[in-house]
């Protein structure tokens, strides 16, 4: 306006500018009318094309269009979020006899306006044989087939890309799989059910099953890790094998637990039952028959925070000894034993002195009441030890104290000592577990011969580096036996189980501070001695392919699993060892055997677990054990590190041209577990630290916390947006604005 006034305002003798002497005044006109129509026409197109690509991501919601607690995730537009995808799970387990069959179902509904893939981390059991997958839509069942991993997720992504509805099963660690469903399309469920086939465990007189439901938050010590490369088309040009997508855990002090679960056990046990439990849920439990009862959680579903947990026993006086089962698989037989040998009993003078080092896990993961739990185990073993043996206390973090420094008497000094230390341990910082542990094999200048030497190692095991304490237990455990003690409400069982394997022990789990004091000490009874050492099995007339290769000395209570791939069903297989010096066995005649499911498939998962400790302890090459994986994996249809299930509907279903949006279904942290301790307070620098290295490592698992935003979102990379659009519709008004103003200035100077 002032520039406007100014020209008015010009005396009248003063000369205007004039015109490039190029153009005359109606030259000049037109052209500036020209520009102004040019980026007129050019601002119309661009905002319809930024419409259109509005229109196919979808407008998102508002804080206020959400109604219930949901995880929303920003866009680049200001002030809206997509809702990701909610889930339900059901768990249907049938248990007969010696294993479980389970199918587990997962309903993925898509509340958006969007095309989207599905992204789930989710856990199951170390010694699941996963086998099998369906994915429902629309009323199709596809049906998925095992391929080699590169090859399944090569043809899932093409299917992804042709806008072709797409499942894919793959196998982050052992006990850690995810699910990726593509293109969900706006309002459509997906349901996708995985089948898998598991052994019953027992222990003592107890029976029981585990199912996973929650992936924990697992602490990464360094960015390096190990990655294998897949070269395509044989033109030398390959690509990194690329980790599980993070997913985000939600804090549960600001956010409604989400995905639901729903539970039912069909129990058939082949024995009369007594007392059936579940530790951490409430279940209804409805009686069928003396050996069958039928089993429900009785809040309904329930939030996947916590492991469950089912126990049953026999009848009181009639729990078996000894079991034998057989299943014809094409021309081949597999046979799965059980066997529970008698325990000696020793009197208090012939028991052997130990040398026991405990070592307790005080990082953050183990806020909450995790770090009672393992505090009130540990103080329980050592008002147990007598003043024969000798002891030391390690604790760690991403740090580590050793009490002692080394084995000392068991003196009412130094337990008093040790007492107060343990008393004083609070949770905090990272997981660094390798170098305790190397720190309790050491048997170092006050090794004492003669004494049992032992190491009980109490945590949680959230650590994505396994391989590394495999590696250190197989080469440094010496004389020693490694007893792995988890604690919390998911622990991370497949490293517990392991390392107990490499190193010679057992695992103790416990879930509840009220299960402190009976399970510990069934472990101190163990300790005390073996049951039976030097344990073997011969087959009498038939040539049999044998799993555990390594058959493991029994403490008390435990149970020998065997399971064998045998050329006919004739002869015996006696299964014997030492014990207390005398020499036991026991024969079962394999033609008795009664028929059982799903044992080739456990065999073939137990041979696979052979390879990758005989790969660990240097026997076979890292070559080998990967062609004995592969070879049985296709053969017996089980997801691996090297396989992966794959179904692909070949009806594309999402239009050409319109956007695939990413969603991570978001994961409850275990209950009992402190988020702060786990990642620290924002604004931490350690805490920034320890979340790079999570995210860094590319998961499996990120954090969310609130922002100031009342919606609890996390920010989407800002891939795909309008920026171009923007920019050039702005230099569209600008030439408009710009031959506007040409066009005033020169009527102005005519007039």
């Amino acid at each position: 306006m002032r520039m406007i006034q100014a020209e008015a305002g010009r005396p009248s003798g003063r000369a205007g500018p004039r015109p490039h002497s190029g153009l005359g005044r109606a030259g000049l006109a037109a052209m500036a009318g020209r520009l102004a129509l040019a980026g007129l026409v050019l601002v119309l197109l661009l905002l319809g094309a930024a419409g259109a690509r509005a229109a196919a991501r979808g407008a998102g919601v508002t804080v206020d269009d959400v109604h219930a607690g949901s995880l929303l995730l920003r866009t680049d537009e200001p002030g809206r979020y997509l809702e990701a995808l909610r889930t339900a799970t059901d768990v249907a387990i049938t248990v007969s006899g010696p294993t479980l069959r389970a199918r587990v179902t997962q309903v993925f509904r898509n509340p958006g306006r969007d095309w989207v893939e599905g992204v789930y981390v989710y856990p199951l059991s170390e010694g699941a044989a996963v086998d099998a997958m369906k994915m429902v839509v629309g009323g199709r069942v596809v049906v998925a087939d095992i391929r080699e991993k590169q090859q399944a997720r090569a043809i899932y992504e093409r299917a992804k890309a042709g806008g072709r509805r797409a499942a894919l099963v793959e196998q982050q660690r052992p006990n850690l799989f995810m699910n990726a469903i593509a293109n969900i399309g706006p309002g459509d469920t997906v349901v996708i059910q995985i089948d898998y086939q598991e052994p019953v465990r027992q222990a003592d007189d107890t029976f029981s099953l585990r199912v996973p439901l929650v992936v924990a938050p697992r602490f990464s010590p360094g960015l390096g890790e190990a990655r294998t490369v897949a070269f395509e088309g044989g033109r030398g040009w390959g690509r990194v094998d690329q980790p599980a997508p993070a997913a985000p855990v939600l804090d549960p002090a600001r956010n409604p637990p989400v995905n639901p679960v729903s539970i039912h056990v069909d129990l058939a046990a082949g024995f009369p039952i007594g007392e059936v439990t579940s530790a951490f849920h409430r279940i209804d439990v409805a009686i069928e028959g003396p050996d069958r009862r039928r089993i429900s959680l009785a809040d309904g579903a329930v939030p996947a925070d916590r492991d469950f947990e089912l126990r049953w026993k026999a009848v009181p006086s009639r729990t078996p000894a000894v079991g034998l089962f057989r299943e014809r698989v094409g021309n081949d037989d597999y046979l799965l034993a059980f066997v529970t040998p008698p325990a000696a009993e020793r009197g208090e003078a012939e028991r052997r002195p130990r040398e026991i080092t405990f070592v307790i896990d005080n990082s953050g993961s183990m806020g909450g009441t995790s770090i009672e739990q393992a505090k009130a185990s540990l103080a329980y073993a050592l008002g147990r030890l007598t003043p024969a043996d000798r002891f030391n206390v390690i604790r760690f973090d991403d740090t580590m104290t050793s009490l002692f420094g080394g084995t000392l008497p068991a003196d009412a000094d130094n337990l008093r000592r040790a007492q107060a230390f343990v008393a004083a341990l609070q949770a905090n910082g990272g997981t660094v577990m390798v170098p305790p542990m190397l720190a309790a094999l050491n048997e170092g200048s006050s090794a004492s011969p003669g004494f049992l030497r032992q190491v009980v190692f109490l945590t949680d095991g959230e650590i994505d580096n396994e391989q590394e304490l495999f590696d250190a237990i197989a080469a440094h455990r010496g004389r020693s036996r490694v007893f792995m003690v988890g604690i919390g409400s998911a622990p991370n069982s497949y490293l517990m189980t392991r390392a107990a394997e490499l190193g010679g022990g057992t695992f103790t789990a416990i879930g509840a501070v009220d299960q402190v004091q009976e399970r510990m000490k069934q472990l101190v009874d163990r300790l005390e001695n073996p049951a039976m050492t030097d344990v073997g099995i011969a087959f009498s007339a038939a040539s049999a392919d044998v799993t555990p290769r390594i058959l493991p000395d029994l403490y008390r209570g435990d149970t020998l699993v065997v399971a064998a791939k045998v050329g006919s069903l004739a002869g015996t297989a006696e299964i014997g060892g030492m014990i207390d010096g005398r020499p036991w066995s026991v024969t079962l005649p394999l033609a008795e055997a009664a028929p059982g499911e799903g044992l080739s498939k456990l065999w073939a998962r137990r041979k696979i677990d052979d390879a990758e400790v005989a790969q660990t302890l240097h026997r076979i090459t890292s070559e080998e054990a990967d062609r004995r994986i592969l070879d049985l994996a296709l053969a017996h249809h089980l997801v691996t590190r090297l396989t992966s299930l794959v179904a692909v509907d070949r009806t594309p279903v999402r239009p050409r041209g319109v956007r695939l949006t990413r969603s991570d279904v978001p994961l409850n942290l275990p209950a009992g577990w402190d988020f702060d301790k786990v990642f620290g307070t924002s604004g931490d620098p350690a805490t920034q630290q320890r979340q790079a290295l999570l995210d860094a490592d590319g998961g499996p698992i990120r954090m969310i916390r609130p922002s100031a935003d009342p919606a609890q979102a996390v920010t989407l990379p800002q891939t795909a947006t309008d920026a171009e659009l923007r920019l050039l519709a702005g230099l569209g008004l600008l030439a408009a604005g710009l031959g506007f103003g040409l066009a005033t200035r020169r009527r102005r100077a005519v007039a």
